[in-house]
């Protein structure tokens, strides 16, 4: 747990240390927690009594009251409903490796659902007429009032650069959310990162304007998608629409080309600045889990 020197972050992969799941029943960690699976007559037996592969299903908690994990969920619950006037969600810890057990509430705010009913085609347009292909997406709906992205440019994006690139958009931001003018926000690597080696360490104010949330993968490395709660939290709350492509894996599509030779209202060394008299229009598809972003100019309906 010694501190990272900062220009070792790229080397975090290598410094994690993976284990196998019988590492954690030798520790006694997989007692109150795991159950076992028989081939033999293809059941799940609670416990870790009986041989075979070990599955984590917290059973011993859940079912047999071990620990009082379920009455104290269902009390925070309610009386975070009852306190915030709406459906809540919360983190916690729970600490068992002691006699005297521990549980502990991390945090707790409104459960936010703004999905609309409509399930939008996003099936009906040809690549060509594409920015983004997305399935792997956040929302539901049509978003038809951006006019505007600011784009962190692929082909000379580099990871050592990215706390330069994070103050460039904050400057966008803050110019575009003065003239009331919401964007699209394209870049590489997670958004809100802690490790600036993964992404763009942007906190939420430094990019709260934008309306729609494109985030793709390096030209090098595949990185799993942003997963910081309060930073989903917030894209969920203001309805922002968040489309993840992974074109390292080539899952998605991302016409950088296009996008790269589109002429700039104003460029910054890494980033720049794109607008259209046509609006880019964003529909997401929430139930199939995809989303599209339409090339300005190009026709749609809002079905």
């Amino acid at each position: 747990m010694d501190k990272i020197p900062e220009e070792e972050y790229s080397k975090v992969d290598e410094i994690l240390k993976k284990y196998k799941i019988d590492e954690a029943e030798k520790d006694g960690t997989l007692n109150l927690i795991a159950s076992t699976y028989s081939a033999e007559n293809d059941m799940i037996t609670d416990g870790l009594s009986r041989s075979g592969p070990r599955v984590i299903t917290f059973a011993p908690i859940l079912k047999y009251g071990y620990f009082p994990l379920s009455n104290i969920m269902k009390l925070l619950l309610e009386l975070g409903s009852w306190g915030m006037g709406t459906p809540i969600e919360i983190e916690f810890a729970v600490d068992m490796s002691s006699s005297k057990k521990e549980f502990g509430l991390l945090q707790m705010r409104p459960f936010v659902l703004n999905y609309d009913e409509d399930e939008l085609n996003v099936d009906e347009f040809s690549n060509e007429d594409l920015i983004c292909y997305s399935e792997q997406v956040m929302g539901n709906g049509l978003i038809n009032d951006v006019y505007d992205i600011v784009l962190v440019d692929f082909n000379i994006f580099e990871r050592t650069n990215s706390r330069e690139v994070a103050d460039e958009v904050t400057y966008f931001n803050s110019k575009l959310v003065a003239d009331k003018r919401p964007y699209l926000l394209v870049g590489v690597g997670r958004w809100g990162t802690k490790d600036p080696w993964l992404g763009i360490p942007v906190t939420w104010e430094q990019i709260a304007g934008a309306r729609a949330i494109i985030e793709s993968s390096f030209k090098d490395i595949s990185v799993e998608p942003s997963q910081g709660s309060h930073f989903f939290h917030n894209i969920i709350s203001f309805s922002i629409a968040y489309l993840s492509i992974d074109l390292y894996k080539q899952k998605g599509l991302l016409d950088w080309g296009w996008l790269l030779e589109q002429p700039a209202e104003e460029k910054k060394n890494y980033t720049r600045l794109l607008h259209y008299e046509n609006p880019i229009i964003i529909k997401m598809n929430g139930k199939k889990n995809k989303g599209i972003v339409i090339k300005p100019g190009i026709s749609y309906d809002n079905n």
